[in-house]
């Protein structure tokens, strides 16, 4: 068994929990930088953070093909 393609998507899963990760992060800081109170931002951040990564599994996903 070839344990190159667990390791490549196990790295390309961590790469889109990063770019998740950015992108609610810049989230929050725009939200607070507007003037939204923290509980707030750290709300739009998390919305922010799970509809990035949704969408970056769907794009993996796809780019993968059905399976078998």
């Amino acid at each position: 068994m070839n344990p190159a393609p667990f390791a490549l998507l196990l790295l390309i899963l961590g790469v889109a929990i990063l770019v998740s990760t950015l992108v609610g992060v810049a989230t929050v800081a725009l939200a607070r930088w507007n003037g939204a109170a923290i509980p707030a931002a750290l709300i739009q951040g998390g919305i922010a953070f799970a509809g990035s990564l949704t969408l970056c599994c769907m794009v993996l996903a796809f780019l993968r093909g059905s399976p078998g």
